[in-house]
């Protein structure tokens, strides 16, 4: 069996307040294998985002690893490239090409080469005619597009998506996980990807891992099955886990 991409190792993470240290997330592990698309879950402030900045590197845990391919990670890198749920979250001064290949020509790469890869994404995320576009100019799902394509423009190993398409209207959000799940297929990329949407969670992951309210723990790690009744069951499991047991039963 192949080494996991991410590995955490009883991570914690800790944060200062006036009053008093606040665990955010408490002693959790788990793997994320090679292609594996990993949601995360649980209630609010249960530390999703604050796991997913310590994976970017963004802060570092109080205790334990968060190891990418073996390697403590410390600082941010392009091998993991984030997508924030915020719209505004491209350059507004930047086409959406050139959105598309800044990563790329922060790494070096050579003009020629980025422009050529950030025309191929821009096909790629169904946005042909609109590379010379500014963000001003675009829907909210466009400018995801655009976000997604320019972090899979630095070739990641790991995407990192904290929310993407919670403000989106629920027509363009279901258009949006059908994109993303083709995009994987096509690039091959390991997911790991926040929600609270337990439908969102289901549809767009491979696992579920659920968090248990503050501090998060690990409370569950459950498969997705492939077929509709499995998946449906899973839905089920998951209110349970998640919602109170009076509210779970309406749903």
């Amino acid at each position: 069996m192949s080494a996991p991409v991410l590995a955490l190792d009883g991570v914690t993470i800790r944060f200062g307040t006036p009053r008093r240290p606040v665990t955010a997330v408490e002693r959790l592990g788990f793997d994320v294998a090679e292609g594996e698309r990993l949601v995360l879950v649980g209630p609010s402030g249960c530390g999703k985002s604050t796991l997913l900045a310590a994976v970017a590197g963004f802060l570092r845990p109080g205790e334990g690893r968060v190891l990418l391919d073996g390697v403590p990670v410390s600082r941010p890198g392009p091998d993991r490239m984030m997508v924030f749920q915020e719209f505004d979250q491209l350059l507004p001064w930047k086409s959406v090409a050139a959105n598309i290949a800044y990563p790329l020509r922060l790494a070096g790469v050579a003009t020629e080469e980025a422009a050529r890869r950030a025309a191929l994404l821009v096909r790629q995320v169904g946005l042909a005619g609109f590379e010379d576009a500014f963000p001003h100019t675009l829907s909210g799902g466009m400018k995801m597009r655009v976000a997604i394509a320019r972090a899979l423009a630095a070739r990641p190993r790991l995407l990192l998506m904290d929310e993407p398409f919670a403000a989106l209207d629920a027509l363009t959000r279901r258009r949006m996980q059908e994109e993303l799940l083709r995009l994987w297929r096509e690039h091959g990329f390991t997911l790991l990807f926040v929600t609270h949407s337990i439908e969102e969670a289901v549809l767009v992951g491979s696992r579920v891992l659920v968090l248990s309210p503050h501090p998060g723990r690990l409370r569950a790690m459950l498969d997705v099955p492939e077929d509709e009744a499995g998946r449906a069951a899973l839905q089920a499991e998951l209110r349970g886990l998640l919602l109170p047991e009076e509210e779970a039963a309406l749903v």
